[in-house]
């Protein structure tokens, strides 16, 4: 008997409204609170207050439209929490740096301003608040200051991009642990909020966006998390988001917990108010010294623009804009849009690889040597206003020479390029007004094939993306993973091979959908890829937008020998794992696999289960998430897998450990518990320990259990080496 989940609730509405600003305004004061408590405690001071302003100033969305509170809400705590990620430069990091730049609206100078001094109180709490990840704090506010169920606050932060809102759950649970959460019944069913007819109304206005990543808490002490409740929490179906948090072998509870009024109280204290503060002026004598040094300075500066600006300067070749700065971190040649590399039409029917180093050049602006001479003198000297981002681990570095145009065009209100240096995809994309900052996108494609480099995505807007395709892909559609015997519906493409916008799993505030690029691949290397024969031949291939420039190829079967998505056998193990993709993103995904390792008769004939595990592997090596699925029958088609355990840079379920073995705790249908457990084909025997001691022969196990219980999960393979579950 596997929850009820409610992963289709529909989205925080809008309307069409006269002031699309009303509703931001009727709660200015309560968002920016959320945003200066969700933000991280440094920077701290003047700039946290106008950085939480400013978030809740750019949370309008576009269009004329009332977003509803708890839409803003979210987009306020996502903005948040963006600021207060730490990647590596240039990636999200630079992003998140921009909500505390001092340029940025609102903009004060002459003043320091701050919330009005609280109490001790409150400067305690704030010291503690410090402590928690930003995930956590928005929990917190959530539970504390909206008065949230633990599912509603699932489903927000979920819609925010928090990365592991469960984790959030449990770390807010255990700072605050009086929090009100999802009650169970005499039945032992699950009181997760309101059915598929709408969202529990929470917080001023608006609906909580749909929960898109159900977890389960798993049965061992090895990590994994169950369907089932243990590690000293009542035994019933509930979520684990929705139980107390989880205490550890000891059962000692953590520490230093806070009384979930009390911090109610002081959350509302005008120590936190970032719309009722205090200023005073700046150091006075310190603006006075900068007032004289900024007069040096600025007659430096033009004395040294005269002498940049003379014959054989520092400007680049064509006079594309190019800085000195730019001039000595490439080459001439690299810089100057006369000499990029352009391939050929045909190049790839007859090359040796097929990958990117084979796409020709193409769009109605590939000519446009003004165009690409600003973008490669982005590329080379990102600076100023200009949005860079990376995928992890991806140089940002400028091009050793001439790199390869692969596109350039006009795309949804915006200039495009796309180049590719042979390890490297570097977007560049402008205003088509030349209004705003340029952007530049950077993600690796080093050792790609023909299985991975069918498509880029070229182009993003209002939750939208545009493809690029491969020269050797005859025709594209959509395929909905959610709705697994649904046809695939045909994409439109223009001349050059640029799709139509399709919405964005990426990007999206549920999971009512997730629509997947289909491409057919005629290359003659094409079948190297394990992928499925189409009717006039070829591969149909399923690609997946993860919110980055490369999207992530999407296969099933086993570690030694994935293949593409081929059946209906393959889809249906993916619409009920579709949901749970979210973990991969903004993680420099390259293919994500799903293996379906065992199959398990249910006790009291109850159906059979199927165990998936789910590996996404990234194009820089370390840095793969596996996920273990217990997949239950159930009587809603695509109903999400309960994760029965995770794990991050693990070999488990790759090419070099091919196995899996995992457990749950599970309740049938006659309100008795039982310890599941399954292994792959390598496992000869399973064995619990603990508090449900017990053992199998082969690779599948059922205990009865006591309600409550704990247990350790192990294994043994044909050589007798003893294997823990997955961790």
């Amino acid at each position: 008997m596997s929850p009820d989940r409610n992963v289709s609730a529909p989205a925080a509405a809008r309307v069409p409204a006269a002031d699309p600003t009303a509703a931001l305004v009727e709660h200015y004061p309560r968002l920016v609170r959320i945003a200066l408590l969700v933000l991280p405690s440094s920077p701290g001071g003047e700039r946290r207050v106008l950085a939480a302003h400013g978030i809740v100033q750019r949370a309008l969305p576009p269009g004329r439209t009332d977003p509803g509170y708890a839409y803003l809400r979210e987009r306020v705590i996502g903005r948040a929490l963006d600021a207060g990620r730490t990647r590596r430069w240039p990636g999200r990091a630079v992003r998140a740096a921009r909500f505390f730049l001092p340029a940025s609206l609102p903009y004060v100078r002459g003043l320091r301003l701050a919330p009005r001094s609280g109490g001790a109180a409150e400067l305690a709490l704030e010291q503690r608040l410090s402590g928690l990840t930003g995930a956590a704090r928005a929990a917190l506010v959530l539970r504390a200051l909206e008065g949230l169920t633990d599912a509603e606050v699932r489903r927000a932060l979920t819609a925010a991009g928090a990365d592991d809102p469960d984790a959030a759950l449990a770390e807010a649970a255990a700072f605050a642990p009086g929090a009100r959460r999802g009650g169970t019944n005499a039945t032992g069913a699950t009181d997760n909020g309101p059915a598929d007819t709408g969202a529990t109304q929470r917080g001023p206005t608006d609906n909580a966006p749909a929960d898109t990543e159900p977890t389960h808490r798993g049965p061992t002490d090895n990590g994994p998390t169950h369907t089932g409740p243990t590690d000293n929490t009542p035994a019933d179906n509930t979520p684990a988001g929705n139980r107390p948090p989880d205490n550890g072998p000891t059962g000692r509870g953590p520490t230093d917990r806070a009384d979930t009024a009390g911090v109610a109280a002081l959350l509302f204290s005008p120590g936190f108010d970032a719309c009722s503060l205090r200023a005073r002026p700046t150091d006075l004598l310190r603006r006075r010294r900068r007032g004289r040094a900024a007069l040096a300075a600025t007659a430096a500066a033009l004395f040294c623009g005269a002498l940049i600006a003379l014959p054989g300067g520092g400007w680049g070749p064509g006079g594309a804009g190019t800085t000195a700065h730019a001039g000595q971190a490439a080459d001439g040649p690299a810089l100057d849009p006369a000499l990029v590399r352009r391939v050929a039409p045909t190049a790839w029917r007859t090359a040796d690889r097929t990958d990117f180093s084979v796409w020709p050049a193409r769009g109605p602006l590939a000519g446009d040597r003004a165009l690409l001479g600003r973008a490669l003198a982005l590329w080379a000297a990102p600076g100023g206003s200009a949005e860079v981002s990376a995928t992890p681990a991806t140089p940002t570095g400028p091009p050793m020479g001439p790199p390869q145009l692969l596109y350039a065009g006009a795309l949804d209100g915006a200039r495009v390029v796309v180049f590719h240096d042979g390890l490297r995809m570097v977007r560049y994309a402008e205003s088509a007004r030349r209004t705003g900052p340029a952007s530049l996108d950077f993600a690796r494609t080093d050792g790609a094939d023909a299985a991975v480099s069918g498509a880029l995505a070229v182009a993003r807007r209002d939750g939208k993306v545009r493809y690029l395709t491969a020269p050797w892909v005859s025709r594209a559609a959509v395929r909905d993973l959610r709705v697994p015997d649904a046809p695939a519906r045909a994409l439109r493409r223009d001349a050059d091979g640029v799709t139509d916008p399709l919405p964005s799993p990426a990007e999206a505030r549920d999971c009512a959908s997730w629509q997947t690029l289909e491409t057919h691949d005629t290359s003659s290397g094409g079948a190297s890829g394990g992928g499925s024969s189409g009717a006039s031949g070829g591969v149909d291939r399923l690609l997946t937008d993860l919110g980055e420039p490369v999207p992530a190829r999407l296969t099933s079967g086993p570690p030694a020998a994935p293949h593409d998505v081929r059946d209906a056998a393959d889809r249906a193990a993916w619409a009920r794992t579709a949901c749970l993709l979210p973990t991969a993103r903004s993680h420099g995904v390259r293919s994500v696999n799903s293996w379906e390792f065992a199959r398990q008769p249910l006790p009291e004939s109850a159906g059979t289960a199927r165990w998936l595990c789910t590996r996404a592997e990234t194009w820089r090596g370390p840095g793969s998430r596996v996920l273990a699925q217990f997949q239950a029958p159930s009587p809603r088609a695509g109903e999400p897998g309960a994760v029965a355990a995770r794990a991050v840079d693990s070999p488990a379920c790759g090419a070099r450990e091919p196995r899996a073995l995992a457990g749950v705790v599970w309740q049938s249908g006659g309100g008795r518990w039982y310890v599941l457990a399954a292994g792959s084909g390598q496992f000869r025997s399973l064995a619990t320990t603990g508090g449900v001691p017990g053992a199998a022969r082969g690779n599948l196990l059922a205990v009865p259990a006591a309600r409550g219980a704990r247990a350790e999960l192990s294994g043994r393979v044909a050589d007798g080496t003893e294997v823990g579950a997955l961790r």
